[in-house]
């Protein structure tokens, strides 16, 4: 390995969030201490994902190998209520509290009129046509406690109205300002238990 490859390759690192260019040499020079136990196995699964990974088809969380994520695809979790989120993180983290057991929907953003992101930019539509077709009685806006994340659940919210369907919304525990990707479950948990409609 010549050091122009070591080179890029803390650069590369050093490109992921929560590491900078001297967190991604302390992580290279492990990895290459540690070759045979982390980074053979690293490079064989970054390989694997490149090629496995997509978005799902229902709700665009990331899945591999397959149209529907496994939260889509289980029957399970098919009982009439869907939860909104920004992007995949906010998703991940709703899981990783484990409180939720309906479905979710990725935004992929929110309203910007600065950023002229408008329903059409994100996935409002597709939220639309999944009210209808999956028997939708709650769609719990779990959007981050910014400007634009309120104006977008007030827009859904709106929407949600003229066909009938409640809109509820994270109550306490999340900060104004705050991220869900940041808070702990517990956090997480009191939130959703105590929603509120919008």
């Amino acid at each position: 390995m010549s050091n122009s490859d070591l080179d890029n390759l803390i650069e590369i690192m050093a490109k992921l969030p929560g590491l900078g260019p001297r967190s991604a040499r302390r992580a290279v020079l492990h990895m290459i201490k540690k070759r045979a136990l982390l980074m053979v196995p690293l490079a064989d699964t970054l390989q694997q994902v490149a090629t496995t990974a997509r978005e799902c088809l229902n709700c665009s969380n990331i899945c591999s190998g397959t149209d529907l994520c496994d939260i889509c695809s289980s029957e399970k979790r098919l009982n009439g209520e869907i939860c909104v989120v920004e992007d995949v993180a906010d998703l991940w983290a709703m899981e990783r509290a484990g409180v939720f057991k309906g479905r979710y929907h990725v935004l992929g953003g929110t309203l910007s009129a600065l950023d002229a992101i408008g329903p059409e930019e994100l996935r409002i539509p597709k939220l639309m046509d999944r009210v209808a077709s999956e028997n939708v009685r709650e769609v719990i806006l779990a959007l981050n406690a910014t400007i634009d994340g309120q104006t977008t659940a007030h827009y859904i919210a709106g929407e949600l109205e003229t066909r009938g369907v409640a809109a509820t919304s994270l109550a306490q525990g999340v900060p104004i300002g705050g991220e869900l990707d940041y808070l702990d479950d517990g956090t997480i948990t009191a939130a959703l238990k105590a929603r509120k409609a919008v």
